[in-house]
């Protein structure tokens, strides 16, 4: 049996958005491995250009044992240049002007070039200059000794260029630590006040799922308790009179508890009404509101209805109302489709527009509405998914469990 209203919408389905988590490339692995074993790393670095270096040692004509140990020593300061860097770099200074007075030129003085990048990318800019002037020094007493390029102006300026390059690849290095190091910041404080936006959306939901708790609750106990009182008035004479006395008794008591145990869940407001919580039943004047606003609503109901509760349908009345609010105020939508789905395991509720707008997303940084959907649809088993509709527009789909089914399952 199913009842309709106007146009039926797209087809029911589940749109659960997932976030896709970028791939984690071989630079990032190889930083994250440099920067958790700086000895390791650095060490292998070493090795690496002591081998080039004594492999072009071997083949010059000045090789020998003193050279070999010297630039052995040079190059032995990078594997130690993370953890002191300015007194790492002086010690490479010294060494290499050891090697100047003994006079024999090394491939190993590339280890100076490292040495000075680390204390640029570690240490403040001022001290950083500092070292590429000392630097810059030794280049200028290496290029009039040994001419590496050819010529001594030639090699001036290559080796010059050497230690500029050096000095701004570690500045560069340390504005980008900085940035990055800024943006983690930034990051964990941003979830951190996302997570304390949802805890104080959670709690608010609560706060309001225990007032309309409590006036549904109070109701009910209300009846159970006059209709006691008119049993034990009306039957005077009847033995059951003390039992439903003791019924009635038993609700004031039951009433009394409930009061004190959800109201430490409310907040200091003012009283709510005690009127009658709206239900499931009550979807179609909902609906009417809604298209008083000017937005076309159709409302679809499937299947054979069945009493949720008064609990249940409050959820579902609540879920769709604010899925409509969320239409109304963000999705800049003409046609929204309400859709109702009765079946053996519970009801399906479906929220779907046709909407443009820019912010159609489940939860802005001004509101938390399909948290607090959630939340609601929680307390009956039930799940809500929202997402993009597959022909545009949004998709609120919420499923609450028929009475008994959860224990039945």
């Amino acid at each position: 049996m199913s009842m309709t209203s106007g146009l039926a919408g797209p087809p029911l389905t589940a749109l659960q958005p997932t976030a896709l988590q970028p791939p984690e490339g071989l630079f990032s692995r190889g930083r994250e491995i440099a920067r958790t074993h700086p000895l390791a790393t650095d060490t292998l670095l070493a090795l690496v250009l002591l081998a080039l270096s004594s492999v072009w040692l071997a083949g010059a004509g000045f090789a020998s044992p003193k050279s070999a140990i010297v630039q052995t020593a040079i190059v032995a300061t990078v594997a130690v240049r993370r953890f002191w860097p300015t007194w790492v770099f002086l010690l490479a200074c010294a060494i290499a002007f050891a090697q100047w007075l003994l006079d024999f030129p090394l491939l190993g003085d590339g280890a100076l070039l490292i040495c000075l990048y680390t204390v640029a990318s570690r240490e403040s800019w001022p001290r950083a200059v500092l070292a590429a002037v000392l630097l810059e020094a030794g280049v200028f007493m290496a290029s009039f000794k040994w001419e590496p390029a050819g010529t001594a102006p030639r090699s001036l300026l290559f080796l010059t260029a050497t230690v500029v390059a050096a000095l701004f690849a570690g500045l560069a290095a340390a504005s980008g630590s900085r940035y990055l190091a800024w943006m983690d910041e930034r990051a964990r404080r941003l979830e951190l006040e996302r997570d304390q936006q949802a805890t104080i959306a959670a709690a608010a939901e609560r706060t309001r799922i225990a007032r309309e708790l409590h006036d549904i609750v109070s109701h009910s106990l209300s009846v159970v308790i006059t209709l006691a009182d008119a049993a034990a008035v009306v039957s005077r004479s009847d033995p059951g009179q003390e039992a439903m006395t003791d019924v009635a008794e038993a609700g004031r008591q039951a009433l009394s508890d409930m009061r004190a145990m959800l109201g430490v869940l409310r907040t200091d407001e003012p009283p709510a009404d005690l009127a009658p919580q709206p239900g499931i039943g009550q979807l179609s004047g909902l609906v009417e509101r809604v298209r008083a606003t000017g937005l076309e609503v159709d409302l679809t109901v499937e299947g054979t209805p069945f009493p949720l509760g008064a609990a249940a349908g409050l959820t579902a009345y609540r879920i769709v109302q604010e899925a409509l609010t969320n239409t109304i105020r963000h999705a800049h939508a003409q046609r929204t489709w309400v859709t109702i789905r009765y079946d053996a395991e519970g009801v399906e509720l479906r929220v779907a527009d046709d909407g443009t707008g820019p912010s159609l997303v489940p939860d802005g940084p001004h509101g938390h509405g399909i948290e607090g959907m959630r939340e609601r649809a929680a307390l009956h088993d039930g799940t809500v998914s929202a997402g993009p509709g597959p022909g545009g527009g949004w998709v609120v789909t919420a499923t609450l469990l028929r009475p008994g089914a959860g224990a039945a399952r």
